[in-house]
């Protein structure tokens, strides 16, 4: 697994100061968990943008902040961004310890293409997106693949229980959620009602 590290800044300004941080290019942050003392952080903005593209959540990152002998091992737990430049104005790290199993959201990806898309009579019903798991840190799956590629007939579908994943991974989300299913193509309602006058006899017939 690519080892992803981040160097950070420890914070002195809280509240409603942290603003002075954003327009000076710096991201506030905490990092926190398993038995850790809160620590607040900061981090310019342009590194922290292309290591959280990288790590997501689900990616362990080596922390390190000058005082700490050691990295320390974390995940992102919640990014929070700007609604209108989606900016981000705040991050929280979830610090792990690599001998204890912890709860985490994995994300589901689609790979490869849909045979039925170009047929016009099947379209993808789409289910859940992400998936909770427990595992160790260093078992926790970035994303879980799912290949439409196998999705060949209507009705078929693909089943939480149904993905495919490490043993050393429990499933916490419900088995029977679903995943993606391929449904018949909808017939618009007026293109029907044109199909069925279309086939009715005149009255002179």
């Amino acid at each position: 697994m690519e080892t992803i590290e981040l160097t950070l800044e420890r914070r002195t300004v809280k509240g409603k100061q942290v603003n002075q941080l954003r327009r000076q290019g710096l991201v506030p942050g905490i990092v926190y968990g398993h038995y850790f003392e809160p620590v607040a952080v900061q981090v310019p903005a342009r590194v922290l943008q292309p290591v959280l593209s990288r790590a997501g959540f689900t990616h362990l990152i080596d922390l390190r902040l000058p005082e700490w002998p050691k990295p320390e091992k974390a995940l992102v737990r919640e990014v929070q961004r700007d609604p209108i430049t989606n900016a981000v104005l705040h991050v929280d790290f979830f610090r792990v310890s690599l001998t204890e199993r912890i709860r985490a959201e994995v994300p589901i990806t689609f790979v490869g293409e849909f045979p039925l898309r170009d047929s016009g009579n099947a379209v993808l019903l789409h289910g859940v997106d992400v998936i909770e798991v427990e595992c160790l840190p260093a078992d926790l799956p970035e994303a879980i693949e799912v290949d439409l590629a196998e999705l060949r007939e209507i009705g078929q579908a693909v089943y939480v229980r149904d993905l495919k994943l490490s043993d050393k991974v429990e499933v916490l989300t419900d088995p029977d959620e679903l995943v993606v299913k391929v449904e018949p193509a909808e017939v618009p309602e007026e293109v029907a009602e044109g199909a069925k006058q279309a086939g009715e006899p005149s009255e002179n017939g």
